[in-house]
């Protein structure tokens, strides 16, 4: 006899300062993914807007604000512009590995160095080794570590200089947390690599998106997200095309 499905029991956090928004506060939703069917709560979840850390997946429910929005890229239409391809172009020498979800001291070290240059005050500015091994391989679903290398010299491997903790998904990819060198000579737009390379390789495999997380509507540090076209969102009737341009425009004071 097959065991009971068991549903998932939801949960919501106390609310508290917004990351993103000024004088806003946030609150959570969220749910444990643990068991035989992780893998799939996990992607049922990550459809309706939901994101995973470690072992829980979560979304906003923000009773008096919406600008968290969902976004996926559309990897069989996309197409890199003119900035993009040069870009690919400057860092196609990289060595790129897909490596199972087990934490080493060198990503570590980098990770230490992105946060210091890049998220000094932010929330994971204070992540140790412990902190980050548990970020990495406390994963119940498919998980790896791709790391974007140079290329060996004198026998050697690679100097590491970016990584990306993904969630392999039966319709895509999806990009749970991507650091990398950011005062590396000569790899200027190493994070924007990270992300086209993602979409790239979805997108030979036959895997239709690749999920960057939230959108953050006002929020400067996520317009990055929207250089990625065709950018579908996630509204009240489904997954839907848009156009981040218009819509930071409509919402401008």
């Amino acid at each position: 006899m097959s065991a009971p499905v068991r549903f998932p029991r939801f949960f919501v956090t106390s609310p508290g300062p917004c990351p993103y928004l000024p004088g806003r506060t946030e609150r959570k939703v969220f749910t444990e993914l643990n068991g035989n069917h992780a893998d799939e709560l996990n992607e049922a979840l990550g459809r309706i807007g939901f994101r995973r850390s470690q072992n829980v997946a979560y979304r906003p429910s923000c009773p008096d604000c919406k600008a968290c929005v969902s976004v996926r890229v559309r990897t069989d239409a996309f197409r890199p512009n003119a900035t993009q391809r040069r870009i690919l172009r400057r860092n196609a020498d990289l060595v790129v590995s897909a490596c199972r979800p087990w934490s080493t001291t060198e990503q570590y070290d980098l990770l230490s160095r992105y946060l210091s240059s890049r998220h000094p005050d932010g929330g994971m500015a204070n992540m140790d080794d412990v902190d980050y091994a548990d970020m990495v391989e406390h994963s119940p679903v498919r998980s790896q570590v791709i790391e974007y290398r140079t290329s060996p010299r004198f026998g050697r491997i690679g100097e590491l200089v970016g990584a990306c903790l993904t969630d392999q998904q039966s319709d895509g990819m999806s990009m749970i947390y991507s650091f990398y060198n950011p005062e590396i000579a000569g790899r200027s737009g190493l994070g924007n690599f990270i992300i086209m390379d993602h979409i790239l390789r979805a997108k030979a495999a036959g895997l239709p998106y690749v999920y960057l997380g939230y959108w953050v509507n006002g929020a400067e540090r996520m317009h990055y997200k929207t250089r990625y076209r065709p950018l579908e969102r996630l509204g009240p009737d489904g997954w839907e095309c848009f156009d981040p341009d218009a819509e930071v425009l409509l919402n401008r004071p």
